[in-house]
């Protein structure tokens, strides 16, 4: 599976988001990361299904919805109709992690699960089937800009080891302090999709690192 880019907006220039939008695209993301925050599940809040309405149009782009909100159920529907292609719930959040999955399906996007770093990989055990992607947390949500954990390498890499193991095409986003110093490992330990934020757009030629995580997979 080709290792995919996904910027996240969380650290973009909201008063320029649809420029913002078309940078990535230019620079070589795959898709573009939507951290959505209650103020609840979360202590932030940033954006909702209106955000996404308004993007939707202005690129061609995989848009990735990450719903860091607690009762997620609650707002499946609207991001999906909003326009986003995959919907990614906590696994904390929801006391019926298949029914959302299979609602989050039912409404017409790919689905997705993410785990916490202290949230262990059997929280997957029995929904396998119903997973297009599983986001391993690699940071505490709720901000950009943090460090990455690397306690989370291992179960990154037993993750992996389970889509291999069980013929799936479900892939593998990693998200928290991904930069060129930390993707290396990322990508050893079996991740297919990587988000970066402040990595690409706070940093110093950034926009350059969109290339520089899809070329190395062909290096390691």
């Amino acid at each position: 599976m080709s290792l995919k880019v996904a910027p996240s907006l969380l650290s973009a220039d909201f008063s320029n988001l649809r420029e913002e939008v078309k940078r990535i695209e230019a620079n070589g993301a795959d898709w573009v990361h939507l951290d959505v925050m209650d103020g609840h599940f979360v202590p932030s809040i940033t954006i909702g299904p209106v955000v996404v309405q308004s993007l939707r149009p202005q690129t061609n782009l995989f848009m990735d919805a990450h719903l860091m909100v607690s009762e997620p159920e609650d707002h499946i529907e609207q991001f999906v109709s909003a326009g986003a292609d995959l919907v990614t719930i906590q696994a904390e959040t929801t006391a019926h992690l298949d029914r959302a999955l299979r609602k989050i399906k039912k409404a017409g996007a790919k689905a997705g699960v993410a785990l916490n770093p202290a949230t262990p990989a059997a929280v997957l055990e029995y929904i396998w089937p119903l997973l297009d992607l599983v986001l391993v947390m690699s940071v505490n949500p709720g901000a950009g800009g943090q460090s990455f954990i690397p306690e989370v390498l291992p179960k990154i890499a037993y993750i992996s080891s389970q889509i291999e193991r069980r013929s799936l095409n479900t892939e593998l986003e990693v998200d928290g302090g991904v930069n060129r110093e930390t993707a290396p490992a990322i990508i050893r330990a079996g991740a297919t999709v990587l988000v970066a934020g402040s990595a690409v757009f706070k940093a110093e030629k950034g926009m350059a690192l969109i290339g520089d995580l899809k070329n190395m997979q062909n290096v390691l």
